[in-house]
């Protein structure tokens, strides 16, 4: 090579003359006329030799190779044509062809066909695709303009809370497009009006025709096997079999055609919805104050969602959310109407932001954290966590879990980040402990600060204004309970590398220092709580817990709550009560969890522990929860919903079996425990009567056995 390049650069540099060139060119190219070898036979092409023949313009004589050999000289070989095929060539043929074949099927001469196609059909060396079906090339797009049979629905059993999908599952194929079917199936017409008989969708699907009755050649058989027209596919037999029309596409309008302004009259009246949102804000806020109630009243009361269908999708999620979340008794609706309320509201949010997700914003967070909470409270257990997770990386995705991301946002952007954000941590932990799920949100990956204790009407978008002096903020609960999480996470983690990695030697002398120091931080975590949130102390009043007459009094007074429309609802409103319940418990759950790990490395380490002081430490968890729960009225626990009945029964459950299992327990802490398996059952009331269930309506009881059964 490198000798290769002075010869192209001396070329280069003296050039010829263009005379003598045109002459040297002519020279080369006759004298490579006379020399060039006619094609090698099929037998020398096969072994890549030369082939040698006596006379190279008579292909009839044999080469000298053939001749050695004792073999025929053949030249059957066609060379093929170089470079891409003529696909504009092949169209074009393939047009001709299929215009004569119409042609000809419609003038009825059966013979002039395969005439008319051998006339226009190309020599065989090109390769063209061979005509299966004598159909116009607009034939497809006529076929998809037909009329079309509607697609055959399959009733399936209804789930425990049915959903939209439960009423549309197309099981078989639609049957081919022929001149024969007149039912058709309206096209989209976009929303229509509410039917009592729907499911609660009719707002957002169009009319759907009734199922047909004809076999479908698709269809399965009774053992659910299709034809073996399915079964036996392969690509070298349809080469020769007739190919079977594809049915048309079903007209499904795309994801853009949601996002749009909407009003809320298209799901309710206005009035319901504004009681539903003053609902919110009485019972739910103190609990998920993710939202600034000032921008957000003035952006609904200036109709912001006919303009920004976000907003439309952040109310609708409100909407739906609050409706399986506050008494039944507050919303002036039956519960079938109140059910299906919610389930419009939840899935005309989730139409809008499917369409909205780029790019993201602390909206799309907000509401699929709403919507965790819908399907958690209705049961949906799986598209519960799937709206955790979409929540979780959109929130990771905004870097809400860094603080150098708030740089340059507005207070109310900042603070609305900041809970959410706090909110999820919190889910995430307690799902952690409750399900034994994987940790999501880490604290050792988080650097956000905790939401400043303000009010809501002391954050505006310019600055934040001072706190009056001695009023607590309502934040100020999320951020207590926020750092008891963030210790849960801290012994939750070493939980788990330690399950995978037993510590020996001083290595679990130091975690077991680690876990002590965790119980320490625990005891003292809402030592320093404001007076608000600060829980009032109570004596051991044991004695006086258990019996049918507290139990009796106690049922009456939540069936009353839940079910007079009339009854005092002064405990439910004030938020520090209701955040007190849900404090106070969480801070027992951890001080639990915590007690657990440190027995259970105190016996890895010695191989023996003192089961006397192990019963002491389950019976002081039991009395000292029992104590809270007897602290705080039971209308300030009711509101606080199923999640703070899991956190009971998930302490109540592991501390009965203990002491069931301990033959030395003192009578005193099975009695602790005996009380709060009893406060279990009220608890597990307060969870029914918010299932938006009628079916299960009349199955309790006073004594709240046909409950825990």
């Amino acid at each position: 090579m490198p000798a290769a390049r002075p010869k192209k650069e001396s070329v280069s540099a003296s050039p010829p003359s263009d005379d003598g060139h045109l002459k040297d060119s002519h020279a080369e190219n006759s004298k490579s006329k006379r020399k060039r070898q006619s094609q090698s036979c099929d037998a020398c092409r096969a072994r890549k030799v030369r082939c040698a023949r006596e006379n190279a313009e008579d292909p009839k004589t044999s080469c000298r190779h053939c001749i050695t050999l004792g073999i025929p000289c053949t030249y059957d070989y066609q060379p093929k044509k170089r470079g891409p095929p003529n696909l504009y060539l092949r169209r074009l043929q393939e047009a001709a062809a299929a215009a004569a074949a119409n042609n000809g099927s419609q003038e009825g001469a059966s013979e002039a066909e395969p005439q008319s196609a051998t006339a226009s059909s190309p020599p065989q060396h090109l390769h063209i695709s061979p005509i299966i079906q004598p159909k116009s090339p607009t034939a497809f797009l006529e076929s998809s303009l037909n009329p079309q049979p509607a697609v055959p629905s399959v009733p399936l059993p209804p789930s425990r809370y049915p959903i939209a999908a439960d009423t549309y599952h197309p099981h078989n194929f639609p049957p081919p497009p022929s001149a024969h079917h007149t039912h058709s199936s309206p096209p989209y017409s976009g929303p229509r009006s509410a039917d009592p008989s729907s499911n609660g969708n009719g707002l957002l699907h169009g009319p759907v025709s009734s199922p047909k009755t004809e076999d479908s050649p698709y269809s399965q058989d009774a053992y659910g096997n299709y034809p073996p027209v399915f079964n036996a596919w392969s690509y070298g037999k349809q080469q020769h079999q007739p190919v079977i029309p594809l049915p048309p596409p079903q007209q499904v309008p795309p994801l853009s055609y949601y996002y749009r302004p909407r009003r809320l009259e298209e799901i309710a009246p206005r009035d319901t919805i504004s009681l539903i949102i003053a609902l919110f804000f009485d019972f739910v806020y103190p609990l998920t104050p993710c939202v600034h109630k000032p921008s957000f009243m003035a952006d609904l009361h200036a109709r912001r969602e006919e303009r920004d269908p976000l907003f439309f999708a952040l109310v609708m999620s409100t909407v739906a959310s609050t409706l399986v979340q506050v008494p039944r008794s507050y919303v002036p609706l039956e519960r079938p109407v109140v059910r299906k309320l919610a389930q419009t509201c939840h899935e005309a949010s989730r139409h809008i932001t499917i369409a909205s997700y780029d790019p993201p914003t602390s909206a799309h967070v907000v509401i699929r954290y709403f919507d965790c909470i819908y399907h958690f409270c209705e049961g949906h257990d799986a598209t519960q966590h799937a709206a955790f997770g979409e929540a979780a990386h959109i929130a990771i995705t905004l870097r809400l879990h860094e603080e150098a991301s708030y740089e340059g946002l507005d207070p109310i952007e900042c603070e609305v980040r900041r809970r959410i954000f706090w909110l999820l941590f919190g889910a995430d932990k307690s799902m952690s402990i409750l399900l034994g799920r994987p940790i999501s949100l880490r604290d050792e990956d988080c650097t956000v600060h905790f939401p400043k204790e303000l009010d809501d009407e002391y954050i505006t978008p310019s600055a934040y204004l001072p706190q009056p002096h001695g009023k607590t903020a309502i934040v100020s609960g999320l951020n207590y309970i926020s750092r008891i999480f963030a210790l849960l996470g801290e012994i939750l983690v070493r939980i788990r590398v330690d399950k995978r990695s037993p510590p020996q030697g001083q290595f679990a002398t130091a975690r077991l220092e680690e876990v002590q120091s965790l119980h320490q931080r625990i005891m003292s975590a809402l030592s320093h709580t404001p007076e608000p949130l600060r829980a009032k102390p109570l004596h051991n009043q044991q004695s006086e817990y258990g019996g049918a007459g507290f139990r009796q009094a106690t049922f009456a007074e939540v069936k009353d709550f839940f079910d007079n429309p009339n009854a005092s609802r002064v405990n439910a409103l004030n938020p520090f009560l209701v955040m007190q319940a849900n404090l106070y418990v969480t801070q027992q759950l951890v001080r639990f969890v915590i007690d657990q790990y440190r027995d259970e490395l105190i016996l890895s380490l010695h191989g023996q522990i003192d089961e006397q002081k192990v019963a002491e430490d389950r019976e002081a968890v039991a009395s000292d929860l029992l104590n809270i729960l007897h602290s705080i009225p039971i209308q300030s626990i009711a509101t606080n919903g199923p999640s703070l009945v899991h956190k009971v029964r998930f302490v109540a459950s592991t501390l009965l079996d203990a002491v069931r299992k301990a033959e030395t327990a003192p009578a005193s802490a099975a009695r602790a425990h005996a009380y709060l398996w009893d406060f279990l059952s009220i608890l597990s009331e307060i969870e029914r009567n918010y299932l938006l269930d009628d079916d299960r309506d009349g199955t309790s009881s006073a004594d709240g056995i046909g409950i825990m059964g």
